[in-house]
């Protein structure tokens, strides 16, 4: 087994990850022959990844094991893929010897221990989003990718787009100048999954189909209740990362690209309580960002459960702010612009768009979101959300749930990886462990 990175390693990665998190993403070039078909194992067959499946089997890739604890989903996957081997533990899987990189898509709380154990075989890795479960361990799988020269990509799929990398340009090129102030939002959870509920009482037998003590993986013990899979569990703060960790690695991608965010100095939420056990029905989160060189300070607002921002005057009536899914707003000193989620980028008022040039592209156009990590395993360029950009991401947007839960103001120290004014955020940064399944 490989060595662990020592505390001396990891608490020095702070500067490393803001810095990372300010450059164009890198990676590491492996020296795979381009025409060889890569060997993919799928850990999570249902929901993402059943969609995950699709998408990198159409990229020269075999898939060559599967494995996923519902029997269900791994049924359905093996039709598909009847040549591959099937697996209910994840650590079984990894003893195959023919896997070039495995596909993470399991429940948040179980990622970065499916991902770090693939990491430490050398295993290249293509992860769902939010990356992991708790800010520590997006910090040490992003380390640990480094140390071991794999390949990583987060399934945050906007990244590779044409209207994110449209956004990117507008905004560096100075189309509203100087960008101070941003507000980003979802329509998640409401409508998607219950959020601020209890704990259920039933205690119903667990399906035949379900491997359930696996499902609960590093997770705290609790009885079966189908409150929790397949997927509602994206609500309960022991498996899931609610509407926050949930969209915001979609929705904040292209603000931290274009404004080179840094790690944020403070986070504060406002939300509907928090009961310990699922997020708020609804949360407003407000983080501030330093200054980086020339770049300004910024504040940045998250909204979700059916909040939204202020609707900006200079938007036409009719208009729409966004789409049903979420949407950003760029607020600068010489204009603001609107970005829907997964859209292309509008100045506002309309009327600025007939007179503006749009700026030559300067950044490469993406072949797609799972191609991408496919042809980086190979020996191609690195991968867009590659971990030393998604792991910096994937902090940010967590702190933002330490915020929500601890329902106060936290000031944040990215170096050594702590909430300087709340000794309390401490299990919240990094998580307890059951028993067996400490990283």
């Amino acid at each position: 087994m490989t060595r662990r990175i020592t505390r001396r390693q990891f608490m020095r990665s702070g500067a490393a990850a803001a810095a990372a998190f300010t450059l164009w993403p890198k990676g590491i070039l492996q020296a795979q022959s381009p025409a060889q078909r890569l060997h993919v194992a799928f850990i999570g067959a249902g929901g993402r990844g059943a969609s995950n499946l699709h998408e990198i089997s159409q990229c020269a890739a075999d898939v060559v094991a599967l494995c996923d604890v519902d029997a269900s989903n791994l049924a359905a996957a093996a039709k598909s893929f009847p040549n591959a081997k099937t697996y209910c533990d994840f650590r079984k899987l990894l003893e195959q010897k023919d896997i070039d990189g495995v596909v993470v898509s399991t429940p948040d709380h179980v990622h970065a221990f499916a991902a770090l154990a693939a990491i430490r075989l050398g295993k290249h890795i293509y992860c769902e989003k939010p990356l992991t479960h708790c800010v520590y361990e997006s910090r040490i799988l992003r380390l640990a990718a480094a140390e071991k020269k794999v390949v990583t990509q987060m399934g945050n799929g906007g990244h590779s787009s044409e209207g994110t990398r449209a956004t990117v340009e507008w905004i560096q090129s100075g189309a509203i100048g100087q960008v101070r102030e941003v507000h980003v939002w979802t329509d998640r959870a409401k409508d998607w999954w219950p959020q601020g509920v209890l704990r259920p009482t039933e205690t119903p037998p667990v399906p035949q189909n379900l491997a359930w003590d696996l499902w609960i993986g590093p997770a705290p013990q609790r009885p079966y209740h189908p409150a929790y899979h397949p997927f509602k569990w994206r609500g309960w703060a022991d498996f899931g990362t609610g509407a926050l960790g949930d969209m915001g690695c979609h929705v904040f991608d292209v603000s931290c690209w274009a404004l080179k965010l840094g790690p944020p100095s403070t986070i504060e939420a406002e939300t509907s309580g928090y009961n310990r056990e699922t997020f708020p029905e609804w949360s407003i989160v407000r983080y501030e960002f330093p200054q980086r060189g020339d770049l300004p300070p910024v504040k940045l607002t998250w909204y979700d459960g059916g909040k939204l921002p202020q609707r900006p005057p200079e938007l036409e009536e009719g208009r729409e702010m966004g789409t049903k899914d979420g949407g950003t707003i760029f607020v600068g000193d010489k204009g603001k612009m609107i970005v829907p989620l997964g859209g292309a980028p509008r100045l506002i008022p309309e009327a600025k768009m007939k007179d503006f040039k749009r700026p030559d592209p300067s950044i490469p156009r993406s072949i797609g979101h799972h191609k991408e990590w496919v042809e980086a395993c190979k020996g191609g360029p690195p991968a867009g959300s590659n971990f030393d950009f998604s792991g910096p991401l994937t902090e940010t947007i967590l702190l933002g749930n330490v915020a929500i839960r601890l329902g106060k103001k936290i000031q944040w120290d990215s170096e050594k990886l702590q909430v300087t004014n709340a000794p309390d955020a401490a299990p919240l940064i990094h998580r307890e462990y059951r028993k067996g399944w400490e990283l």
